[in-house]
């Protein structure tokens, strides 16, 4: 059997899309509102992510000033998508919610044809349509909704997230490959972190002491779903197409399903299970190699 090829942008993205998966379920189990759920992960995050910036800059060098404004832009997307993507948590569960985050795959192919002309090919426009109705059956916006959600505000705010998350994604493609990792991460991270503070007090408040057992949840969380995450996908996006890199990130939804069934009781309807589906296969047929 031949070695896995851990340099591999399929496999990190996928990798780091499964890290992410994690991240919707240790939100729920802190217990903890968008704002201080969205604003805590970013500063627990940062006590890991400062040590790996400054020994990266010992090692390879300063980043170059053009490109920490890319990192500040990014990350301020990613707050806004954090504090969003919380909310619709609340309104239609941990694993529905990681499926409406990635709306973002029709959007951050779009972005990259309107702002750099890559185009994302035949197959991604025949795959688009299904990847939607995949979504839209997921959340519970078309068929049977799990009961107790609701549809209407988790896939306003989902949406949301899906769109700030795929300027993130774009932004970080446009400052990847540059010979940092840690960096870039650690500079969106702290902007995020300053928007979702902003945005999180002005909407729903920041508690700043939830309590230890909130406080773990969000830990293990910052440093799965963010740190390991983001490190592993920000140098394999710089590296695939905006499609492909797109699509491998749908792999979060179908992992987070498993999990909020296995751990939190979530218990999605068929018609929800049916859009994980269609999501699952749209994945599978956007990122297989061309012949």
């Amino acid at each position: 059997m031949a070695p896995v090829d851990i340099r591999n942008p399929r496999l990190l993205a996928a990798s780091g899309s499964v890290c992410i998966s994690a991240s919707a379920m240790f939100v729920k189990l802190s217990g903890t509102n968008a704002g201080t759920a969205a604003f805590l992960r970013c500063a627990l995050a940062l006590l890991a992510l400062l040590p790996l910036a400054l020994a990266e800059r010992h090692r390879v060098g300063p980043r170059a000033p053009r490109l920490h404004l890319l990192d500040v832009a990014a990350g301020a997307l990613l707050g806004v998508d954090f504090v969003f993507w919380v909310a619709s948590i609340r309104d239609v569960g941990s694993s529905i919610a990681t499926v409406l985050l990635n709306l973002q795959v029709a959007v951050f192919p779009l972005l990259a044809l309107a702002f750099s002309g890559t185009r994302p090919g035949v197959r991604f426009w025949r795959t688009l349509p299904l990847m939607l109705l995949g979504v839209a059956l997921a959340s519970g916006a078309i068929g049977s909704p799990e009961p107790g959600s609701d549809p209407l505000s988790g896939v306003l705010y989902g949406a949301t997230a899906g769109v700030a998350f795929a300027g993130y994604l774009y932004l970080t493609r446009l400052g990847g490959g540059r010979g940092h990792t840690a960096a870039p991460v650690c500079v969106s991270t702290l902007a995020a972190g300053v928007t979702s503070g902003v945005l999180g007090s002005l909407w729903t408040g920041i508690d700043l002491a939830p309590g230890w057992g909130a406080l773990g949840w969000l830990a293990v969380m910052a440093l799965c779903g963010q740190v390991l995450a983001l490190l592993l996908i920000g140098p394999a996006l710089a590296r695939l197409e905006p499609v492909t890199g797109a699509a491998l990130l749908l792999l979060q939804p179908v992992v987070a399903i498993g999990l909020g069934v296995v751990f939190l009781g979530e218990r999605p309807t068929l018609t929800q299970y049916a859009g994980c589906a269609l999501v699952l296969g749209s994945v599978w047929r956007t990122s297989r190699p061309a012949h």
